[in-house]
């Protein structure tokens, strides 16, 4: 029983042979290959960082939560930041840490209330968020960078291929089969540079979305404990 492909090829010898001729200029043309080789590179990296992204943010989602709700929910900020350790490092949990620590430090001694910097507090909170933020965007400017310029590498493809395609004129020929494969080398350089470019400005408006909650969740945080705490020093 012959194999689906032979059968398609015995079929459609005409349409084997242009695959075969299409694939063979791909391979002679060292540019139009190393575009495909950029492209395909970019797209794989591409759908790494959206699944790796995808399972990241939910995590974060999750553990804030919890962690959100241990904080309405405790009384004591010391058994707060013992859970705080034992959860995944969360932005939320990672700045309160922050917080707490600075206030831990200026409660130690006599006078405790009157030792408290609250703006050493919010200072702590503030760089802890900033570097919290520098992790959430973490990958994101290369789905930016893949989305920008995935396709002009693509389009540089398509140029060098209609190049090629001129420059490869056979009289003797028909003009279909000495041009036709360099321009379906074009074709296909464009058509993966937006497969690559696609995809990633997607994934990366996602993204920002999930950001932009995520430091909004943060700075409604960070308002809050501090106003806790300002209660309970005064």
């Amino acid at each position: 029983m012959p194999l689906p492909v032979f059968a398609t090829a015995a079929a459609n010898p005409e349409k084997f042979s242009l695959m075969n001729n299409l694939l063979e200029h791909i391979l002679d043309s060292w540019v139009i290959a190393g575009v495909l080789l950029v492209l395909t590179l970019m797209s794989l990296i591409t759908w790494f960082i959206i699944v790796y992204k995808s399972i990241y943010f939910w995590r974060i989602k999750k553990d804030s939560r919890a962690f959100i709700d241990a904080f309405w929910e405790t009384e004591k900020l010391e058994s707060l930041f013992e859970k705080a350790n034992a959860l995944r490092p969360v932005p939320v949990a990672q700045v309160f840490k922050a917080g707490y620590t600075e206030l831990s430090r200026g409660q130690s001694g006599e006078n405790a209330q009157a030792n408290v910097d609250m703006e050493s507090v919010e200072r702590a909170m503030r760089r802890a968020r900033l570097l919290e933020t520098l992790d959430l965007e973490k990958l994101t400017p290369f789905l930016a960078t893949t989305g920008s310029s995935a396709p002009f590498i693509g389009l540089f493809g398509t140029v060098w291929g209609i190049i090629e395609a001129f420059d490869n004129i056979d009289p003797t020929q028909n003009v279909l089969t000495s041009v036709g494969p360099h321009i379906a080398n074009a074709l296909i350089a464009t058509a993966i540079g937006l497969l690559a470019a696609i995809p990633a400005v997607m994934a990366y408006n996602f993204f920002v979305r999930r950001i932009r909650m995520n430091l909004i969740e943060l700075d409604n945080f960070v308002g809050e404990f501090l106003n806790i705490v300002r209660r309970h020093m005064t």
